[in-house]
This record gives structure tokens, C-alpha cells and sequence, in this order.
């Protein structure tokens, strides 16, 4: 009989070790803006400073799964904590002397931005290793509940934090980083198999996750239709918070609007195990496309910030279930040499469609009057989800999961 997931030791360190680490980074997250606000004064810094996060971890997206399947993924795991420790530590140090800049700090972002493209491949291809593959699906979902959490309560004591004292979110940070490093320190990750075939050059490496994204029907269907919906709702989660703007919502309504699109995610990733079980994978999948298309329309006429922000929370209720769905279905329909370089090439996609979505939705808000905007969203959301309905690569999925495919 397989062991529960709370006593698999190395599973235990791969969490809390990741637990740490996603507060301490939310919290960064949140303070960073403004930090660059105190120190320049500048909107546009603060804008600059995020986007050199994002824009690293999508140029770094496809070198990282390379990277991940190449080399020792708990090595590459260490040396992600250790950089990102040195990095933070080093502004700190800055923040404290008052000799703070903006290119210092957008050099730190870049840094935390590479450091998160690499290490997410490493560690997603080290979970399908820990556990077994009937306790796959949960442990993805326990992984969702993780991040959940961390950007609840990491993104709350920003703030907070940083009232205290411009430096403390990112010395916690520094902290979280240290902790990490020595849990996965003492990490056992089992020996990996020889690659079949002979290193290349990293080029080819790199384009080795989307070619094999496109050759798989499942894969890349369930890649796909996600990635839409993503785009999406980011255009459709900044519309809204434009237009309750516009309405007269205080920064109290659209902070709690926030807080309760991450609560909705949090239960919903505590109900993601029983819910993957019980709907199997089709329903799963499927369930949070029709949920979006019914209540995305339901906000256009919405001028209450507490109802809006109900119905973020409905919204985000399923999305870890079918998250779960679709990594363990990919996981384990993908060989572990192949792993880290597919985990590069989804965060490359799903990152590609974050960026995108709020570029759409300051476009929508410009063009459109009024409600115009929520409504092409719900639009784009619900041809989406007829095509996924619809899809007899969806329909087809087996309920019982697959069978590891052998290296």
C-alpha cells in the first residue's frame, strides 16, 4: 500500500521549502512598485521594474526546460534559491545605505525573473519523480493550494511589511530564499536514466518541448484551449477593475475584489483532489470554461465591488481542478526527459498569454464604452469553450489516468 503524501519525506521538503519561497516572492511582488515609487517617484519605473520580471522569465522560458532535462535539476533548484538570496540581500543592503536605484532594482528583478523560469521546469520535473503516479494528481493539486496560498498571505504582508520598513519585504525574502536552499539541500531525488539519445546543441534542445507539445493531440489541446481562456480573462480581470474604477469603487472594493479572486482559488485548490476524482478528467477540464462564460457576462452590469468580487471568487473555484487535470494528464503522457523542456515551453505560452491579456484589455477599454469591453471578453471566452466542448480530443480523455510513458 502506497504511503500518504504527508509522509513522503522528500515530497514534504519539495513543498514547504516552495511554501516559504512563493510568500516571501509575493511579498517582494507587491512591494517592489513601491519601492521604485519611494525611491523615484515614477509610475513608469514601477511598470519597468515588473516588466523586467515577466520579460525575463519568457525570454529565459525555453533555455530553462533545456536546462532542466540536461542537467541536475536539484542543483539547478540550489543555484535558483542561492542567486535569487544574493540578489535580494544585495538590495537590502542598498535600501538600508539609501543608495537604492532603478537600474539596481530592475536588475534584481531580471535576476528573480530568470531564477523563476529555471527553477519551475526543475521542480515539475522532479515532482513526477517523488511521487507516485496515482498520487500525482494530488500532489499538483496540493502544489495549486501552495501557490495559492503563498499569494494570498505573501501578497497581504507586503504591504504591511514594507510599511514597517522599505527593506523588510525583501530581507523576508532573502529569508524564505536561505530556508529553501537548506531544505532542498537535504532533498533525495532519485537517480535519472541516461539520455536515449545524444546531447545536442541547445537550440534544438530548446524547440524539443514545443515540437513535442505539437505532435501530441492531448497536450496540445489541452494547451491550447488554455492558453485562449487565459488570454482572455487577464484582458478581462484588468477591463473590470478599469471600469469599477470609472464607477466610483473605492481602492478598499478593488483590493477586496483582488483578495477574494485569490480566496476562490485557495478553496478551490483545497477541492481540487476530491473534485479531479470525482469528475473525472473531460468534466474537469471543461467545468471552469462554462463557469467563466456564464459569470464573466454577469459583471458587465455589476456596480457593487463586493459582488464583483463574489463573482471572482466563483470563478477562480474550479480553475485548480482543472489545472490539475491537465498537468497530471501532460506529466505523465510526457517522458522524464522531456519534462523540464515541455514545463518550458507551457510557462513560455501561458506567460506569452498573461503579458498579452492586459495589453487586450487596455485596448478594449479604449475602443469600447461602458460594458463593451467585459462583453467581448465573455465573447472570446465563450467561443473557446464551445470548441473545448466540443473537442473530441477532450471528450476521449480516459478517466482512469494514463500510464506513465516509459523513456
Amino acid at each position: 500500500m502506497t504511503a500518504p503524501l504527508s509522509r513522503n519525506r522528500d515530497y514534504r521538503l519539495l513543498w514547504l521549502s516552495q511554501a516559504g519561497a512563493e510568500f516571501g516572492h509575493n511579498a517582494t511582488t507587491i512591494a517592489f512598485p513601491l519601492l521604485v515609487l519611494a525611491v523615484s517617484g515614477s509610475t513608469a519605473a514601477s511598470g519597468l521594474v515588473l516588466s523586467a520580471i515577466a520579460a525575463a522569465q519568457l525570454v529565459a522560458g525555453l533555455p530553462a526546460g533545456a536546462v532542466a532535462d540536461r542537467w541536475n535539476r536539484k542543483r539547478v533548484m540550489l543555484a535558483c534559491e542561492a542567486a535569487q538570496a544574493l540578489a535580494l540581500a544585495g538590495l537590502v543592503a542598498a535600501v538600508l545605505a539609501g543608495v537604492a536605484t532603478v537600474p539596481h532594482m530592475v536588475a534584481v528583478a531580471a535576476v528573480l525573473g530568470v531564477c523563476t523560469a529555471l527553477f519551475e521546469p526543475a521542480e515539475d520535473a522532479t515532482l513526477a519523480a517523488l511521487v507516485p503516479e496515482e498520487q500525482l494528481g494530488a500532489a499538483v493539486a496540493a502544489n495549486a493550494a501552495r501557490t495559492s496560498l503563498g499569494q494570498v498571505a505573501g501578497t497581504a504582508a507586503g504591504g504591511v511589511l514594507f510599511a514597517a520598513g522599505r527593506f523588510l519585504p525583501f530581507a523576508v525574502d532573502v529569508l524564505t530564499h536561505v530556508a529553501a536552499f537548506a531544505a532542498l539541500a537535504f532533498l533525495r531525488v532519485p537517480p535519472r536514466r541516461p539520455a536515449p539519445e545524444p546531447v545536442r546543441r541547445l537550440g534544438p534542445e530548446m524547440l524539443a518541448g514545443l515540437r513535442w507539445m505539437w505532435r501530441h493531440p492531448v497536450i496540445r489541446s489541452t494547451t491550447g484551449y488554455a492558453v485562449v481562456l487565459n488570454l482572455f480573462f487577464s484582458a478581462f480581470y484588468l477591463v473590470v477593475i478599469v471600469l469599477a474604477q470609472r464607477r466610483g469603487a473605492t481602492a478598499a472594493e478593488i483590493g477586496l475584489m483582488a483578495a477574494m479572486l485569490g480566496a476562490g482559488g485557495v478553496a478551490g485548490a483545497l477541492l481540487a483532489p476530491p473534485l479531479h476524482r470525482l469528475l473525472g478528467p473531460y468534466v474537469s477540464v471543461t467545468a471552469v470554461f462554462w463557469v467563466l462564460s456564464v459569470l464573466v457576462p454577469l459583471t458587465a452590469p455589476a456596480r457593487d465591488g463586493y459582488l464583483i468580487g463574489a463573482l471572482f471568487a466563483l470563478m477562480a473555484l474550479l480553475a485548480p481542478t482543472a489545472n490539475t487535470t491537465i498537468v497530471t494528464q501532460q506529466m505523465l503522457l510526457t517522458p522524464d526527459g522531456l519534462r523540464g523542456r515541455l514545463s518550458g515551453a507551457l510557462g513560455l505560452l501561458t506567460g506569452a498569454a498573461g503579458a498579452l491579456g492586459p495589453v487586450l484589455g487596455g485596448l478594449l477599454t479604449e475602443l469600447l464604452p461602458g460594458t463593451g469591453a467585459v462583453l467581448v471578453c465573455a465573447a472570446g471566452m465563450a467561443v473557446v469553450t464551445v470548441l473545448a466542448t466540443a473537442s473530441p480530443v477532450l471528450r476521449a480523455l480516459p478517466r482512469r489516468q494514463p500510464a506513465p510513458v516509459p523513456e
